[in-house]
């Protein structure tokens, strides 16, 4: 039992990748990453809470005027990981994405460790926690220096009223959906600077050990971890929803289009369900194999299965190979994200 336990840690994290990935084609259908932020996180609460009533936990949402303000704003890291996930996966590939937030997700839970921040016991610093923390520095410095651009397929040929790499209909169209966005994405992405990007997926991961910490003190609170989860992504859901009114507003986002959901790939609904369950499983692994070994080996399932949608351009992203570099940088990271958690 405890190595199944040990295995669905593993399965959970490479759910994260899974999600990041799938939500780039609900960003295509809707046309803007606060609207498909805001869709998958309904998504996610509208799953939570049918399981919850399927459970029989419904009920102790009734609970929840009462606990400390602050114990409700767990849900305020979902927006801001899944959003930037979408900006960040065409832009640096999953494989450096997700090495930025497990960058940022080990330095903030040592940050928790040490300082025995929200409700955390406090640890103290030892000589395989800082190598672990110089392998992750080292590993997502690698990675991001060995960065090599996106490898689309050829065009087939000349399109009716296009040029050769206008994509068409059938096949083509699909095989040419991963070069669009990397095109799209790239002038962006100088606009900005990398160093930008960079560091938002260092931040967009540091809220992931946070969001923890407060969803366990909710947890306390509540005492049903699917009721737990499903007020986060209440919050999560009304905070994207609010931003996304916000940035309509004030024409900083384009108006969300509802018609191009039609002709997504199913897979694209994923998102919410693997966020659904990513969290639900966290919060079901942690009192049972402890949040070290959790966090050790979701942060490794999600490395492993970004490096793999990389290298093979899976769920329709372009293909990034994983060179010796990077697979180095990979090794480090696990290695680093390991030491960490589990000295």
């Amino acid at each position: 039992m405890h190595a199944l336990f040990l295995a669905s840690a593993l399965l959970v994290g490479c759910l994260l990748a899974v999600q990041a990935s799938v939500n780039l084609q609900l960003n295509k259908a809707v046309g803007t990453p606060y609207g498909a932020s805001t869709l998958q996180l309904g998504v996610a609460t509208a799953l939570l809470a049918l399981l919850a009533a399927a459970v029989g936990a419904i009920g102790a949402v009734r609970l929840a005027p009462g606990v400390p303000f602050w114990h409700l704003l767990g849900g305020l890291a979902s927006p801001l990981y899944i959003t930037s996930g979408i900006l960040l996966f065409p832009r640096l590939g999953a494989l450096a994405a997700a090495g930025l937030f497990v960058t940022g997700q080990m330095f903030a839970s040592l940050g928790l460790d040490l300082f025995g921040l929200f409700g955390i016991t406090r640890k103290p610093l030892s000589v395989g926690i800082a190598l672990g923390a110089l392998a992750v520095l080292a590993g997502i410095t690698v990675i991001i220096r060995g960065q090599r651009p996106a490898q689309t397929p050829p065009a087939a040929g000349p399109a009716p009223g296009g040029g050769a790499g206008a994509p068409v209909r059938g096949g083509t169209a699909t095989a040419t959906a991963p070069a669009a966005t990397a095109t799209a994405a790239a002038p962006r992405t100088r606009g900005l600077g990398q160093s930008g990007w960079i560091l938002l997926g260092i931040v967009a991961g540091a809220v992931l050990p946070v969001q923890g910490a407060v969803n366990a003190e909710l947890r306390k609170d509540i005492h049903e971890p699917v009721t737990t989860a499903m007020i986060s992504f209440i919050v999560a859901t009304i905070t994207i929803a609010v931003v996304l009114l916000v940035l309509l507003a004030t024409r900083r986002t384009p108006r969300p289009q509802l018609g191009g959901l039609r002709t997504m790939p199913w897979w694209g609904w994923l998102g919410g369900a693997c966020a659904a369950a990513y969290v639900t499983a966290t919060f079901t692994l942690i009192p049972t194999i402890g949040a070290a070994t959790t966090v050790a080996l979701t942060v490794t399932g999600q490395q492993v299965a970004s490096a793999v949608i990389d290298n093979y351009g899976f769920l329709r992203l372009p293909r990034r190979p994983l060179t010796a570099p990077r697979l180095s940088g990979l090794a480090l990271l696990i290695v680093g994200s390991v030491l960490v958690q589990l000295t």
